[in-house]
């Protein structure tokens, strides 16, 4: 388990840079502010390393272009205007005085709120970036999330009565699968990625008999401070699917489990506790967030009917998504063989799974942006979990016995001379002795 975590480690040293988005900038700033920064300097070093990101892969893109790569260098300029631009677009914000919060003025204050309320992984970086510096520290932070998350797959597979060659094949999909790009980039999909697992595998240990109720609250808690609306999605579904398993064992004239209801409680619990809080400190609603989709982060005016205009756009995202995912059906496949498996060999949690894993989809519904598709990591880990489980499923169940017995009398494997009587590995009825 330690080696595949330090292999995966070793191998991102191939890419240190080049892994940012437009909204590392904002962690970044707030981590450097909460180390002590001001804003021109928390703005300064964060444009710096943007900047220099931009640049190299503008670099790297240019090298291997069949039609420019013997022109010179792109990346200098393109890392020159970029200082120029952020530093004259911040600059002017600072100016017009624009202070507030944690983040940098990289965008309107309205849209910096957004970022103002996910306090959880800056805190998580600001040690990484004060040892290391920026660049070295968000790759450190990228690989000791990402590491995580690939343990606690282990851990959660060998809770599970997993094998040890199944549990590490599965910690090897998290790595090799987007769950293992997207908890490397500088964002909270890697912290959230993990702290989902961590709540899975609380689920695993309170449905085994362990009083691990608190591990599933504790991880709702941190994912609160990671962002607030995914720890009420998982809340709501983990919910959900005990809600189902309950009914299912009812009616199949079981009794429900202390189990289920323990994770019940503390799930509902935390969806009510995530609405309250949220509410209580003002933090951006959902109309916020619609806004923010249709006017492309508050850069132009307030729609009048936005969920009208937002209906409309989830009914086209989804059936162009839908096209794109039959044209290559691998997301389809691997989702489609982790269901089969965890529903299967272990359905009271795979039923858990599967709600932790539609969070995904839940998200790609709040803000359906084709251009995104790191909203819906989540759904990976049911193929990250459920494919181990299949694997074992199919590796271990017991074999049937022969059908039709007159028809396959002569293709059964014969015992060895003098071997007597014997049960079959099945189950199945004794044999007798070969004829001679």
């Amino acid at each position: 388990m330690l080696f595949l975590a330090a292999l995966f480690g070793c191998l991102q040293l191939a890419n240190v840079t080049g892994r940012d988005t437009p909204d590392s900038r904002n962690y970044l700033s707030y981590a450097l502010s909460l180390g002590g920064a001001d804003k021109t300097e928390a703005a300064g070093r964060s444009i710096a390393y943007v900047c220099a990101s931009r640049g190299e892969t503008a670099s790297r893109n240019h090298s291997v272009d069949v039609r420019r790569f013997r022109a010179p260098d792109p990346g200098p300029g393109i890392r020159a205007e970029c200082d120029r631009y952020y530093h004259w677009s911040v600059g002017r914000r600072l100016d017009a005085g624009q202070t507030s919060g944690w983040t940098a003025p990289f965008m309107s204050e309205r849209f910096m709120r957004i970022f103002e309320v996910r306090p959880g992984y800056p805190l998580l970086l600001l040690p990484f970036v004060t040892v290391f510096g920026v660049t070295w520290g968000l790759w450190a932070a990228g690989v000791c999330v990402a590491a995580a998350g690939g343990v606690l797959v282990f851990l959660l597979l060998r809770t599970l009565d997993v094998p040890v060659g199944p549990a590490l094949a599965g910690q090897a999909l998290y790595y090799v699968l987007p769950t293992g790009v997207t908890a490397m980039r500088p964002m909270t999909e890697g912290t959230m990625l993990a702290l989902t697992l961590a709540a899975l595998w609380g689920c695993a240990l309170v449905l085994r008999g362990r009083r691990a109720g608190p591990v599933v609250a504790l991880s709702l808690a941190l994912l609160f401070t990671v962002k607030h609306s995914q720890a009420l999605f998982l809340a709501v579904c983990l919910a959900g699917a005990c809600c189902v398993i309950g009914v299912h064992r009812r009616r199949s004239g079981r009794a429900v489990g202390d189990g289920v209801k323990t994770l019940l409680k503390v799930t509902v619990g935390a969806a009510v506790g995530t609405v309250l809080l949220a509410r209580l400190l003002h933090y951006p609603s959902e109309s916020d967030s619609l806004q923010d989709l249709l006017t492309d982060h508050f850069l132009r005016p307030d729609r009048e009917r936005p969920w009208r205009e937002f209906l409309h756009l989830e009914v086209n995202f989804w059936i162009e998504w839908l096209r794109r995912q039959l044209a290559e059906p691998l997301f389809l496949v691997l989702v489609g063989a982790g269901v089969w498996g965890a529903l299967r060999v272990r359905p009271a949690f795979g039923v858990l799974l599967v709600g932790a894993a539609s969070t995904g989809m839940l998200s790609m519904a709040a803000h359906p942006d084709i251009a995104i598709d790191r909203l819906m990591v989540m759904v990976w880990l049911v193929a990250v979990v459920g494919v181990p489980l299949w694997w074992t499923g199919e590796s271990f169940r017991p074999r049937r016995p022969y059908p039709f017995p007159s028809l396959t009398r002569r293709l059964r494997p014969r015992t060895p001379a003098g071997g007597g009587l014997g049960l079959r590995a099945g189950g199945g009825e004794p044999r007798s002795s070969p004829r001679p």
